[in-house]
């Protein structure tokens, strides 16, 4: 199979392998000269800090120092800083307000194409994963079609000894539903072979009615429960896939305790996370794993978020105002609650 049709598809970005939760929150400025204003953050805690120093002199001033004490109330100094820290960090939220700040946000996809590509050798008879590995997988995949956005189109491929598109990619859920629950057992397991059977379902993928000369982004879902005995190897499928600018995100599903019983003989069926996780790092997917039905559900609806949206660069000046403003009026409010007035 050429890889060159998919050449032209834009990657459909996994959620980012790491990243705090300020990642992304600002990427730039559209009025940076406006930042300047940011000298009266210092400036406004030094002012801060000498009018406490003039209030404790003032204070000493007093001869009757013991009658003050009896007869004015006692407040914790902590209160005041606290309100005049929440309003100098408001000036400085509403400084980088005005300076326009741009940050990613995530938005709705519209239109991508996604293929499942399920494992299905003998291992998936394991019942470490109640009832067994297959009826979970095909319960969570399930689960997962539905959730997609309408528009998506949605392919199915299943791979033992050899891949198979069982369902071209399509918008029909019905359909996806259907192959999902026919999915049946057989012998080996070609997990490079299901990779190159998910890519090929890729251009099958029907185009943008609105726009059909428009390339869709497609992305590749592969969950498997062991490692690749048979066919073209994973390196080979998944550099074709980087190349065609498909990310796979693998799921290795199943425990390290896992086993099947053959003509009355035990054969361990242990998870090789280690393949998948190459695959993913090579494609520029995502690896994940999972060892029971509630952990590949939360895969799942993991995997769906990433992909159901696109982070986009935008204008976030209104974020950032609307920081500004909370911090001022809880500023407010800690001072009429502590003191009985706005000013401290």
């Amino acid at each position: 199979m050429s890889a060159a049709p998919l050449a032209a598809l834009p990657v459909l970005a996994a959620a980012p392998a790491a990243g705090g939760p300020l990642d992304g929150l600002v990427t730039g400025f559209l009025a940076p000269e406006r930042l300047w204003l940011l000298l009266l953050v210092p400036a406004l805690v030094v002012a801060h800090v000498l009018a406490q120093r003039r209030r404790r002199t003032n204070a000493l001033r007093f001869s009757a120092l013991p009658v003050l004490a009896a007869v004015a109330p006692r407040r914790r100094a902590w209160r005041r800083h606290v309100v005049a820290a929440g309003l100098v960090a408001g000036v400085a939220a509403a400084t980088v307000g005005f300076a326009r700040p741009l940050g990613e946000v995530e938005v709705p996809r519209e239109r991508a194409t996604v293929v499942l590509a399920v494992d299905v050798s003998i291992s998936m008879r394991a019942t470490d994963v109640e009832p067994d590995r297959l009826t979970a997988a095909q319960r969570s995949a399930r689960a997962f079609v539905a959730e997609l956005p309408p528009r998506f189109n949605v392919g199915l491929v299943a791979f033992a000894g050899a891949g198979q598109v069982l369902v071209p990619p399509t918008t029909d859920r019905s359909l996806v539903e259907r192959g999902i629950d026919g999915l049946e057992l057989a012998s080996y397991t070609g997990i490079g072979e299901g990779l190159y059977a998910a890519l090929a379902a890729v251009q099958q993928a029907p185009p943008d009615p609105d726009d059909p000369t428009a390339p869709v982004p497609a992305a590749v879902v592969l969950l498997s429960d062991g490692e690749t005995t048979v066919g073209r190897t994973n390196e080979d499928a998944a550099r074709a896939a980087a190349e065609a600018g498909v990310p796979v995100s693998t799921i290795a599903f199943g425990t390290p305790g896992g086993t099947i019983t053959q003509e009355g003989v035990r054969t361990p069926v242990p998870v090789n996370e280690g393949e998948l996780a190459d695959i993913a790092e090579t494609t520029g997917g995502q690896a994940y794993e999972a060892e029971s039905a509630g952990e590949l559900d939360a895969v799942y609806e993991d995997i769906g978020s990433s992909i159901g949206t696109v982070r986009q660069e935008e204008e976030t000046t209104a974020r950032w105002t609307g920081l500004a403003l909370v911090l001022v009026v809880l500023s407010a409010l800690g001072s009429l609650l502590w003191f009985g007035r706005i000013s401290q």
